[in-house]
Order: structure tokens, then sequence, then C-alpha cells
């Protein structure tokens, strides 16, 4: 275990916070890499300031077993830490810093993996995956993914470290992240009942996704594997205006769907246009530039898995666990597994318990029962 502390000593010290440049923890993580002998490809986003890295050792080409995570972490801004979020402590069994739980002690692992994996011969190969902006919607992934084959080759199947407590997951819902700008018309508000206010039509907007979010919860698909066992409406933000003294012509709504496997998220967003028609409609009959506008600015894919699956078995060895999960969160795992890719979630530490609070940590019971992990799939990759 030395050495994986070592590396994730390594990695909490690089601020990777989703808004900064990654391309010092990406230099390390491929210098680590390039020195026991994988093959490397870094895969830049738009701007080059930010980059992801498949990686493989062994036989070239498809097959293979791939373990993925991100290099980003979540803002320490506005949060209460006893310790330096960027320094790993050690104390009375917990690793702290920003990170080790969400996802650097799984990273930590997976690169101590690469050493071992380094100096025995493979009968497959062993595949790394290395991404970026997963935290601000798993944007990284989506670039990435269409180089995979291209690349280092399909692997067989694919285990995606987030914190599960080490439990096998299989499954999470996808989300589409969706932003309703409302056109009314200004005027004096001395006048207000003359003008459509665009906080009117956004307030009505708010009403009808709450009515979706009962019937969702009332009629639509249920999986009680979820402690919200049903697709959730979440609306998030609300701005309009400029002075008190203006009927305001524009209202912003942010808001998010999560979805279940079983729920077809093209009907969920052909619900919502019919709801922002319905209520522009009303408001149209006083001012005809009345409408709203729905922008779907961001989507992920869900994860389902059977219980039972060939990869659901070969993970519950590996970790030496029966139990099966599914997440509330949600993880790249489902842009593997849209390429036919075998693929499931299992990782230290815990999310409802340590993600993304201050004086995050990780049990070093879990990160060794990970490396724990790891080193059974080395065994099986060994020829």
């Amino acid at each position: 275990m030395q050495q994986t502390l070592e590396i994730l000593q390594r990695l909490v010290g690089f601020d990777t916070v989703s808004a900064n440049c990654n391309l010092q923890i990406i230099a390390y993580i491929e210098e680590f890499l390039r020195t026991r002998g994988f093959t490397l490809h870094r895969i830049p986003d738009a701007s080059v300031e930010k980059a992801g890295i498949f990686a493989s050792i062994g036989p070239v080409g498809p097959g293979g077993v791939l373990l993925s995570g991100h290099t980003d972490v979540v803002p320490v801004e506005g949060q209460l830490w006893s310790r330096d979020p960027f320094r790993l402590t050690q104390e009375s069994g917990r690793l702290y810093g920003r990170g080790t739980t969400d996802m650097k002690g799984y990273l930590a692992a997976m690169l101590a993996l690469a050493d071992r994996a380094a100096k025995v011969e493979l009968k497959e190969p062993l595949k790394l995956a290395f991404s970026y902006d997963e935290e601000i919607g798993v944007v990284g992934i989506k670039e990435m993914i269409g180089h995979l084959s291209s690349t280092i080759g399909l692997p067989r199947a694919c285990f995606v470290g987030e914190p599960t407590g080490m439990q096998v997951a299989i499954g999470h819902k996808g989300k589409t992240a969706l932003r309703a700008i409302c056109f009314g018309e200004s005027g004096h508000s001395a006048l207000a009942p003359r003008f459509v206010n665009a906080l009117h039509l956004a307030a009505d907007f708010v009403q009808e996704l709450r009515a979706l979010q009962q019937n969702f919860a009332l009629n639509g698909a249920q999986d009680t594997a979820y402690d919200i066992p049903y697709s959730t409406v979440h609306v998030g933000k609300l701005a309009g205006g400029t002075a008190l003294n203006i009927v305001p012509d524009q209202a912003v709504a942010d808001f998010e769907v999560r979805t279940l496997a079983e729920d077809d998220s093209k009907d969920i967003l052909q619900r919502i246009l019919r709801a922002a028609e319905k209520v522009s409609k009303r408001y149209r009959l006083d001012c005809p530039k009345a409408r709203i506008e729905i922008d779907a600015y961001n989507s992920y894919p869900g994860l389902s898995v059977a219980d039972g699956d060939p990869v659901v078995v070969l993970a519950q060895r590996l970790a030496q666990s029966n139990a099966v999960t599914k997440v509330p969160f949600g993880t790249e795992a489902g842009y593997f597994a849209g390429l036919g890719i075998a693929t499931v979630v299992c990782g230290p530490g815990s999310m409802e318990g340590q993600g993304h609070k201050p004086d995050e940590y990780l049990e070093l019971s879990e990160l060794v029962a990970c490396t724990q992990m790891l080193d059974r799939l080395l065994d099986d990759l060994r020829a």
C-alpha cells in the first residue's frame, strides 16, 4: 500500500477543480505510465487546456479490461476545511483531502496496479482511462469516447471506479439539463397589468414541471432499487427582471430531468415542450410575442445492467461481494455501455458520506479492499 499512498499524495496535491487546467496531473500520469511501457493516447479538449488519456499495456487490440476514472474534483470555496484540502493527511485510518473519495483514491489504485502489471506478462491487455470535466456534467468522456476504438480498442469489460463502498453498482439514472427562456414584454410597473410579465410565464411553467413530477411519482415507471424509485424533475434556478419598477420581459429557469432506464427521455422532452407551449399559448392572447424556448444543453446516459450479467458476476468475484446496488448519482459508465462494453461501477468510498463535502476522506480499509480487487483482476489478465 505504500506506493499507492505515495501516488495518492501526488494526485491530491494537484488542484484539479473542474474550472482549472488539468494538464499538470495529466503530465504526471503520462510520465508514470510511459516509464512502465504503456501505450498512451492523449485526448485534448477544444481549448487544449484540458486533456484525458487512454492507455494500454499487454497484447495490442480489442479485448482486455478497462479501468476508468476522472481527474477533476469539485471546488472547496465556501467550505470549512480543518486541514489543507490539497495535501493528503492520514489520521486514524482515514485519508483526508479533496478527491480522496471522488475519485483520486481509485486513480491511485489504478496507477499502482499499472506498476504491478508492467512487471508481468499479460495474456489480455490492461486498459486505463483518465477523463476530465466529469464533475460539471460528465462532459469530458463525452468528447473522448469516440476515440476509444481507434486508440486502445474496445475492452470486453469496463469498471468505473466511482465511490460505491466497493459494492457492485449495476445502474444509475440518466440526466438532461435544460433551460427555459421565457419571453414577455417590458413596461412600467405602475401599469403592470397591461404587460405580460416573463416571470409569470416562468412561474406557470414551473407549476407544469411540478405536475409532471407528480405524474412520474404516481404513474411513471418504478425501480425500488433507488431511494427515489421514479424519474425526477428539479428546478434549480429561476431568474428574471432588472429593476423592481420594470415589468420583466425575460426570465430563465434552469432545470433537470433524471430518468430511469425504463422511461423514454425523448418522450419526456416532448411532454416538456408541450407544457411550454400550453403556458405560452395562454399568454399569447394578450401578447403575441409571448413564448417559452427550451434548450436541452447537456445530457448523459444512464446505466442499467441485469443482475447476473457476466460482467456483474466478474465484478462480484473480484470484489468478493455478492451485493449489488444502484446509485443516485450519474457516472461515465453509460457512455462505455453505449459502445456495447459490459460496464459496472465499483470503487472505494461513500458518495453520500463524503462526496463533495469539507474534510473529504477515504477509509484506508476501503482503499486496501480496492487494491485487493485489482490484484485479482491482474491475476485474471496474466498469462
